[in-house]
């Protein structure tokens, strides 16, 4: 439903061999015949991702197809006792009091619910942060049913239906689908979910941050936006920031063929550092992503974990709210860099940071904003220079072509559907001189 083997990519299996976790990565397209070789009387248990890499961690994600809950109802002593169907009847009727989109599948694991929301189509690893958001706020609206808190990230395996929870001797196995229009499980636009779920939609923070920019614009004082790990505006912004950071130094790699020997841990220590920042993981997993990452720096690289305690030792603090003060404002425990820093630290040449999206210079930055505005006049009905020169003198040329005809200027008025007193100008003024876009309105180019 959610994994397709047309597409390129992986997926992971964790199986319980005798008591011992084996761990293996495939290919998409060979999860057919690999499902049919199970021996669905061991506890299995499948990525809900997919990756670029034969590997589960976050840092190699490709795509998600789902969003999903998994329900520990077994810890709750008001549900424990109840049969599967009547454990999907009291998760459907929780999800209505909370106001959340009905899931489309609940599986019965062997002991408690998984809820699965089913997308109707998947989203690239770019959106993570925003996917992170929604899964979170899906979790604590959740807890009272018994949401695990732990199994929300994008590198979690679930249990495969069909198969034994030894725990318990059940078999999982689907016990409600919530059904569409064409009759086949619902699927939900992930935009859609985003303004369900999220309390500040993706809509409402780009207003604001539009406010923003407007009261710079007219130098008056900043909108204020409560701060702190828990707002959705910062928070959520901060997050993707760090995400994005994250993709430019995997890119800047890519830029130079690789990352040189002395500079490797370089790259794995802010690589990690941002990888945190962004919530995609936590302390708890973060030496098995520093293990991934220092794969893809180089396969024969055996990184030291003691150079990263330090690291640890911040990403605890942070997880747990704590903040250092510096000049009378509270900072997180992680790094959060300059862009000059980053871009000193790793000598980011101009050409470079073109291809990069966030860690740029302030010219760069300039730059790019400048062609944004740019196009957004282009889209408002402005004009470049050349374009107007060539339309007004178009226009200057007729008038005078059709007074030598010997026409009036209220006839040629008329006939070019412009005002009189635009003809006026167009007849005695010489070839017109622009130095700066105008904008055009009505089909009339204002004098100069």
């Amino acid at each position: 439903m959610y994994h397709d083997s047309k597409r390129p990519g992986f997926f992971s299996l964790l199986v319980d061999s005798r008591g011992e976790k084996r761990q293996s990565s495939h290919r998409l397209a060979d999860m057919p015949k690999v499902l049919t070789l199970l021996d669905k009387e061991r506890d299995t248990w499948m990525s809900q991702a997919e990756f670029i890499r034969p590997s589960r961690r976050v840092v190699n994600l490709l795509r998600l197809g789902l969003l999903f809950v998994d329900l520990d109802t077994y810890r709750v002593p008001a549900l424990t006792g109840r049969n599967p169907e009547a454990l999907a009847a009291s998760v459907l009727y929780f999800c209505g009091e909370e106001g959340l989109p009905l899931p489309s599948v609940l599986i019965y694991s062997g002991r408690g619910i998984q809820a699965k929301w089913l997308l109707d189509g998947t989203i690239p690893r770019q959106a993570l942060p925003r996917w992170n958001a929604c899964q979170q706020y899906l979790v604590d609206r959740l807890a009272h049913v018994g949401a695990d808190p732990m199994a929300k990230d994008a590198s979690r395996v679930l249990r495969i239906v069909e198969t034994v929870n030894s725990k318990s001797g059940e078999v999982c196995r689907v016990v409600h689908i919530q059904r569409g229009a064409d009759s086949e499980p619902i699927r939900y636009n992930f935009e859609y979910l985003t303004e369900a779920l999220l309390p500040a939609a993706r809509w409402t923070i780009e207003q604001q941050r539009q406010e923003v920019a407007e009261q710079r614009a007219r130098k008056k004082p900043f909108l204020l936006v409560s701060g702190g790990k828990d707002s959705n505006l910062r928070g959520f912004s901060g997050r993707q920031l760090a995400w994005d950071r994250l993709e430019d130094l995997r890119k800047l790699a890519e830029l130079r063929g690789g990352v040189s020997e002395g500079s490797r841990m370089q790259h794995l220590f802010w690589r990690l550092n941002f990888l945190l920042l962004s919530g995609a993981t936590n302390s708890k997993q973060m030496y098995h992503e520093a293990a991934a990452l220092a794969r893809e720096l180089d396969p024969q690289w055996n990184s030291r974990s003691k150079e990263l305690m330090t690291l640890f030792s911040k990403a605890k603090a942070y997880e747990a709210g704590e903040k250092i003060s510096f000049g009378g404002k509270d900072y997180t425990p992680l790094y959060t860099p300059r862009n000059d820093t980053l871009i000193n630290l790793f000598g980011i040449t101009t050409d470079e940071q073109r291809q990069l999206k966030t860690i740029v210079s302030q010219a760069e930055a300039a730059e790019r904003h400048r062609k944004r505005e740019e196009g957004r006049r282009r889209a408002s009905g402005a004009v470049d220079r050349e374009t107007y020169l060539e339309a007004a003198n178009s226009k200057q040329a007729k008038a005078q072509s059709l007074r030598r005809e010997g026409l009036s200027v209220r006839a040629i008025a008329k006939q070019m559907a412009v005002s009189v007193m635009a003809v006026s100008r167009y007849i005695n003024a010489p070839a017109i001189q622009c130095t700066k876009s105008v904008r055009i309105t009505n089909g009339e180019a204002p004098a100069h």
